[in-house]
């Protein structure tokens, strides 16, 4: 399990792109036949992904995490962004395709992957926070999501919002988890931009062409940085960073909060004529 460790607004101007990769773009994900974490001092944050191919992957524990086993004192978000798997939590097999969503809940022993086809193999993500109280694992189908629909072609912004894990859906402690599909055509995610301090966010950027890059903004609105993330990369943005971005080509996000509350509309509107 890596270690990450958060900068703060202050040293944050200061920082090259080397140090701004380094610290907020997580690059080492989705490797076949693996299970690997990132864990981030920003609100005990674990990143991780699942990628089974020739056989099942099981969730192990960490020394960092110092518990018996890995939900022990944790909840787990689940998106699967590859092809058909099954999550099985306790003895409990959830038949995963692409978009599909699962949450593990906190108490939970076992979690197995396995993919359906080693050619096309399931690609799981993986979120995780703390929780101090336990809710039921559960899953729920793409095919079975509500989209909020955002955004305008004349803005180039038109998008559906799927949310998964949050108050009125998949039950947690306090992850709240879904994702984000744009129209064809409309290349800007989270415009006009915001932050909530209450709230750190990391976005998964997946569905994108590798010769292809989104252009993500982070900082201060008022002292901007960008980063440019390649296919199946994560972005670690902390609450007093704007998180917004434009793709060369079409892509999807999944985003994932964890933080003071679950409401999804607490933002703090950073306008796009004030940003620097």
């Amino acid at each position: 399990m890596k270690l990450l460790q958060m900068a703060d607004a202050v040293r944050f101007p200061r920082m090259t792109t080397a140090e701004l990769r380094e610290t907020f773009l997580l690059q080492d994900l989705f490797k076949p036949g693996e299970i690997g974490f990132t864990y981030v001092d920003l609100d005990r944050t674990v990143i991780g992904s699942a990628v089974p191919t020739v056989g099942p992957l099981t969730l192990p524990t960490n020394p960092a995490l110092r518990s018996e086993y890995f939900l022990e004192r944790r909840e787990l978000g689940i998106l699967n962004v590859g092809g058909k798997g099954t999550v099985t939590v306790d003895g409990k097999t959830f038949e995963c395709d692409k978009l599909d969503c699962a949450y593990a809940g906190r108490g939970s022993r076992e979690v197995v992957f396995t993919s359906e086809a080693e050619a096309n193999p399931a690609a799981f993500y993986l979120l995780s926070y703390p929780a101090h109280t336990q809710y039921p694992t559960a899953m729920v189908k793409f095919a079975d999501l509500q989209p909020l629909q955002l955004g305008a072609v004349e803005t180039c912004n038109k998008r559906s919002i799927y949310k998964a894990i949050y108050a009125d859906g998949l039950k947690s402690c306090q992850l709240v988890m879904g994702f984000t599909l744009l129209e064809s055509g409309s290349n800007w995610n989270t415009m006009p931009p915001h932050t909530h301090f209450r709230r750190s966010e990391i976005y998964l950027y997946f569905d994108l062409h590798p010769a292809h890059r989104v252009i993500h903004l982070m900082g201060p609105p008022q002292e901007t940085r960008h980063l440019l993330v390649a296919d199946r990369q994560v972005i670690v943005s902390p609450g007093w960073s704007i998180h917004a971005g434009v793709g060369t080509n079409r892509y999807a996000f999944c985003w994932g909060m964890g933080g003071e509350n679950q409401a999804y509309d607490d933002m703090d509107g950073a306008p796009i004529t004030e940003l620097r």
